[in-house]
């Protein structure tokens, strides 16, 4: 799951980002509107994280202009701004959740949760294939049941290919999915990922092939038996 966040000051957005990549999700960090609106187009984001009151284009205006130009997807708004003309004016906006600061990361990361559920309905919180049970609200993996123990990175790379099936994922499809603007990976990196949770896979009874090699195209799940 890639997530942007637009905000102007530094220290929120880094101690936020970090929180947001221990529960597993990609994070890219605009510091105002204009670059957020370049990230959108540029990539495809499962949240927009926005701040209010943002340089060059303030958050309310970048939710109108997102709206307008047909973005669906799910938007929470973060202000230091507690009156209710001022959430009221978010959420016409095409918000569809508005948190005030100071808040409670706890409280924060729920919200994020059920936005990203209402943004993926269609998808069950505990993905399977073969044995293998993801799942997205406790962020626990395991194969027949055995815990499956894994780094935040592979996590991100298994539930991707839970969520595509069989399906091939090609090298730019895994590298939008799975590292953010600013961590760009080496040209050996996804081997190497793809290498690490074969063998840990295989460490828990599962066969070498669960995750083939598509020769010139990319990678996929074996056939789910």
């Amino acid at each position: 799951m890639r997530i942007l966040l637009v905000e102007d000051d530094e220290r929120i957005a880094d101690s936020l980002a970090e929180a947001l990549n221990d529960q597993h999700y990609v994070v890219d960090i605009a510091a105002d509107g204009q670059t957020g609106w370049e990230f959108v187009k540029s990539f495809t984001y499962n949240l927009l994280v926005l701040d209010l009151m943002l340089p060059k284009i303030d958050g309310i205006s970048l939710c109108q202009q997102l709206r307008s130009q047909g973005y669906s997807m799910p938007i929470l708004m973060l202000t230091a701004r507690d009156t209710t003309s001022d959430q009221v004016k978010g959420l016409d906006a095409g918000a569809d959740d508005y948190v005030i600061k100071p808040y409670k990361l706890q409280e924060l990361m729920a919200r994020i949760r059920a936005l990203i559920r209402r943004g993926n309905s269609t998808l069950p919180p505990a993905l399977e294939w073969g044995g293998l049970c993801l799942n997205s609200n406790t962020c626990e993996v395991t194969y027949h049941q055995q815990p499956l123990q894994i780094t935040p990175k592979e996590y991100r790379l298994l539930e991707l290919f839970l969520r595509q099936g069989n399906s091939v994922l090609n090298r730019n499809a895994i590298l939008e999915n799975l590292w953010s603007f600013e961590e760009p990976p080496g040209e050996d990196t996804i081997k190497a990922h793809i290498k690490r949770l074969r063998q840990k896979l295989k460490g828990v009874g599962a066969p070498d092939d669960f995750i083939e090699t598509v020769y010139g195209l990319g990678y996929r799940l074996k056939s789910n038996p």
